[in-house]
């Protein structure tokens, strides 16, 4: 017998740019964690059974881009509880793209590579609200040497926080660095855009091609965005993954949407937060981003939802952000919100409303039922 059966879905997101969409009714089976299986017909018995009713499950949201430092607490707005928010917006995973926001953030050699592992450990023992948090992301400083890479990859850290926060400016300087990450398996996130706190530096797209990182981070903007030139020319000329944030310009988000999508490669598309930022903390941001997306660039729901979840969980290399056997049961049950003029929540989605969220699950474990945060489901799960 399986520990939970999530029955009657009306549409399922799977998360798979690939096959992004499965027309229900289905049932989703979750054993120890897992997904074991997607079954039309009558589902099996199981411990728990979850009747949706007609309503959507999606994969839960993958937030490509975070600046936690400890805990569920964020200096930069000196807000307790910002995680526990965010997963009453769907986000079931966090990566942090380096804890630059610690008061009195050391910037030397072994201070940099001390926070980097110390925040990787802390949150490898600790999930605010039951969400991932993947912290732990080394900021890039003058005096760092390979046998500092391997030594912090010997011990789990796998990130590297986005070049330009830290004092290596130079794109030549950070190339080499960049290609001791790599050569270690670290994933490796830059900056692109003008100048986002004290102490970064603008990073142009001549420079994100001389680094080649694995994701340019919000080429729309950390706020402040590069010319729409320049950003297409990132798009066209790299092959790393390509962001944008809820926290950027909103125009050069447009224009990179609507131009990946015209190209047909939005599967290098990947959507963040890019918060606890000057902009605020914002729940729901990575909700908004997909609505946007949809709505704005005129992406179909189910390819928008692949930006924030499967197309992330490539990128990063995770066992989660896809409704497929085998991926963690990390699981939204969605609806069109009470009032909306959208029949479900692709329609909704598509017209730019916000889902009502039902339920989220995260390994299978319910963390949050009706959102806090979100109107109400227009109808009810049992």
């Amino acid at each position: 017998m399986s520990d939970m059966v999530i029955k009657n879905i009306g549409i399922l997101f799977t998360g798979n740019i690939n096959t992004p969409i499965i027309e229900g009714p289905v049932s989703i089976i979750i054993e120890k964690g897992k997904i074991k299986g997607i079954e039309r017909g009558n589902p099996p018995e199981a411990q728990k059974i979850i009747d949706a009713n007609g309503i959507a499950a999606c994969p839960g949201f993958i937030d490509s881009h975070t600046h936690p430092v400890f805990g569920d607490f964020t200096p930069r707005q000196n807000q307790l509880g910002f995680i526990e928010s965010s997963l009453h917006g769907g986000v079931t995973a966090m990566i942090s793209a380096g804890e630059a926001h610690l008061p009195g953030r050391p910037v030397d050699r072994q201070g940099t590579k001390a926070l980097a592992l110390l925040a990787h450990k802390s949150f490898a023992r600790i999930r605010p609200a039951g969400v991932k948090v993947y912290g732990g992301a080394l900021i890039l400083e003058k005096g760092l040497v390979e046998e500092d890479f391997k030594e912090l990859a010997a011990e789990g850290v796998w990130l590297v926080g986005e070049i330009g926060l830290g004092s290596i400016k130079s794109a030549n300087e950070a190339k080499i660095m960049v290609e001791w990450a790599k050569k270690y398996g670290m994933k490796v996130l830059m900056h692109v855009g003008g100048t986002s706190i004290p102490g970064s530096s603008t990073v142009t797209c001549d420079d994100v091609l001389v680094a080649n990182p694995t994701v340019a981070c919000h080429l729309n903007g950390g706020p402040t965005s590069i010319p729409s030139s320049e950003a297409m020319r990132v798009i066209d000329k790299a092959e790393c993954a390509i962001e944008i944030v809820h926290c950027g310009n909103p125009l050069s988000a447009f224009e990179i949407g609507r131009y990946m999508k015209n190209k047909g490669i939005l599967k290098r598309l990947i959507v963040g937060n890019d918060a606890p930022s000057g902009t605020g903390v914002i729940p729901l941001g990575i909700w908004r981003m997909v609505n946007f997306l949809s709505s704005l660039c005129g992406i179909p729901a189910e390819i928008a939802i692949c930006c924030a979840t499967g197309n992330t969980q490539k990128v990063f290399g995770l066992t989660h952000g896809t409704i497929t056997e085998g991926a963690d049961a990390d699981i939204q049950l969605i609806d069109a919100p009470m009032g909306s003029a959208g029949s479900d929540a692709k329609a909704a989605i598509e017209i730019g409303d916000i889902p009502g969220i039902a339920m989220v699950l995260i390994d299978g474990a319910i963390k949050a039922q009706v959102s806090r945060n979100t109107p109400p489901p227009a109808r009810k799960i049992a």
